[in-house]
């Protein structure tokens, strides 16, 4: 499964996934110049997509800031933006570096939930199922120039809850490798040549979906132009 730490705890397991990201903000080092509260937005985004993508129900976010005070309520209003997108309230915690100041802007969260003790599914239950990218893979200012390419939050919390349905965020190592994580041998099958299939994919813009072919049109239909078939 995924990037997520799964602690058991009786008849329920805990389930803690993060992200961080470093040299971009409003610091004159910064790599990638943006406001805060877009640098809070896409790290718990990628933070939460491997946390639903686990199964897990929300308990909690735990933001640490080291781009100083003044960035705190900006990355606050980033995470609460993706709170908003899923309809989800729950606490938000944290902590600031303060004692010293950093010469480019560094951010880490965590989310943890929590989900019942289930076997887990045979991977040949879903080998064989039809597989689609929602959203594309974008890194660095192609998230703010092609933002109309970046699968929502709602989109993925709604293909999330579907039935016989698994779904991947995509990471950094780009769709290839996640499909092969997701489906060994899966990648010498995909169809599409008009997606770089190698590129990062940043704060996760995209996700793979998994899905019965009987699922399919539903999938296309509240996905809309997000929605690539592989």
């Amino acid at each position: 499964m995924r990037n997520a730490l799964i602690i058991p705890l009786g008849e329920e397991e805990l389930v803690i996934t993060s992200d961080n990201s470093g040299g971009i903000g409003q610091k004159e080092q910064d790599l990638v110049k943006v406001s805060y509260d877009v640098v809070g937005y896409h790290s718990f985004r990628v933070a939460v997509m491997e946390c639903m993508a686990a199964g897990a129900q929300l308990i909690t976010v735990v933001l640490q800031n080291f781009c100083g005070n003044e960035a705190w309520n900006s990355l606050m209003e980033g995470v609460q933006k993706g709170l908003k997108e899923l309809d989800i309230d729950i606490p938000i915690t944290g902590s600031t570096e303060t004692n010293f100041s950093l010469s480019q802007s560094a951010v880490g969260i965590n989310i943890i939930g929590k989900k019942p003790v289930q076997e887990s599914r045979p991977l040949g239950d879903w080998k064989n199922m039809q597989i689609a990218l929602i959203g594309l893979p974008l890194v660095g200012e192609e998230v703010m120039t092609q933002s109309d390419q970046v699968a929502p939050l709602a989109l993925f919390k709604k293909i999330c809850e579907m039935d016989q349905v698994v779904v991947w965020p995509v990471g950094s190592k780009g769709v290839l490798h996640e499909l092969e994580r997701m489906v060994p041998g899966r990648g010498k099958r995909i169809n599409s040549v008009e997606i770089d299939i190698y590129k990062s994919g940043g704060p996760s813009t995209s996700f793979l979906v998994a899905y019965p072919e009987e699922q399919e049109q539903t999938i296309k239909a509240i996905s809309g132009n997000y929605f690539h078939k592989l």
